[in-house]
């Protein structure tokens, strides 16, 4: 029987419209003094994670949460407790941060820190930070590879990140004679640019990783080099993906879809309820999705939406 004690703690990462996030250093006088983390605290008896949340970061900094959705919760064993962090992004407050508890602030970039060293349990965290709120996937199968192609150098000039390139359809040869074509195309960009479950291809390619497919995801033993991700569709997929370690998941579908015309949609109450049991990694909506989701996706605890038909229409 497991008797270890668990903390429950409530964290906030504070974002700004530009991307940056806040850091906080631990005060003297508590473990791991001096070393970074985002801030927050324990839940009292009888809180939500939401109100302590709001109630740590008053107290803490003088602020007052006016927007946060929950994102992902990381489990995590240090020498002198367990805890259990309930991370939030945090959009929208009154006030500007003041060190109540002699802490310093940092804002930060995804992706390029200046702050060390930080927390175990937070640097998962700092890795979800860098994934986009939409997260393409490829349509070659739908509009052709000369027209997609020329759609991805919009979208490419647009400020486009991250993509997935999923063309089941393709055989070995062909699907690997377009992803070099799009690595070419890409690199100039600093788009990172995900195989479909092609993981010796994106290893000899060079490509920033590989996207598994639900059947693969099952099947795997040890999570592949690079970024990585994963379709899934219930709590065994979720459970894999979070033994594997992986980067994020894709769920689904929300609603009806050209490209799952047999799945049933859980819709976004059915998505709350398998995100809300807590994962260590940035879950997306997948399934009839748009960019003009993403507040409602967000809301209901998913890093974003993932499509295939509307970045490219």
């Amino acid at each position: 029987m497991n008797t270890t004690k668990i903390t429950h703690v409530a964290a906030g990462i504070l974002i700004k419209p530009d991307g940056q996030f806040l850091l906080g250093s631990r005060p003297e006088g508590k473990p791991y003094a001096g070393w970074w983390e985002f801030p927050g605290g324990k839940l009292e008896a009888g809180e939500t994670a939401l109100e302590a949340l709001k109630r740590e970061l008053n107290e803490e900094m003088g602020i007052t949460v006016q927007a946060a959705h929950p994102w992902l919760v990381q489990k995590f064993s240090y020498p002198h407790a367990t805890v259990r962090l309930n991370f939030f992004k945090v959009t929208d407050w009154l006030g500007e941060p003041q060190p109540h508890e002699g802490q310093a602030f940092a804002w930060q970039i995804p992706g390029a820190l200046t702050v060390d060293p930080v927390l175990p349990a937070n640097t998962p965290i700092l890795r979800g930070l860098q994934l986009p709120a939409l997260l393409a996937f490829s349509n070659v199968a739908e509009l052709g590879a000369d027209a997609w192609l020329t759609k991805l150098q919009t979208r490419l000039q647009a400020g486009l990140k991250w993509l997935v390139l999923r063309e089941p359809q393709l055989d070995t040869l062909a699907y690997a004679e377009l992803a070099q074509q799009v690595l070419d195309q890409t690199a100039a960009y600093n788009c990172k640019v995900l195989l479909h479950g092609a993981v010796n291809l994106a290893r000899e390619l060079g490509a920033a990783g590989v996207h598994l497919p639900s059947r693969q995801l099952l099947q795997a033993t040890e999570r592949p080099d690079g970024w990585c991700g994963a379709s899934v569709h219930n709590v065994t997929e979720l459970a894999k993906a979070a033994e594997l370690g992986l980067d994020y998941a894709v769920l689904g579908t929300i609603k009806p879809s050209q490209s799952h015309p047999d799945g049933q949609p859980i819709g976004w109450n059915g998505f709350s309820e398998l995100v809300g049991q807590g994962w260590p990694f940035p879950v997306y909506g997948i399934g009839g999705l748009a960019e003009a989701d993403i507040v409602h996706a967000q809301a209901a605890g998913a890093q974003g939406v993932a499509a295939l038909r509307a970045p490219w229409q």
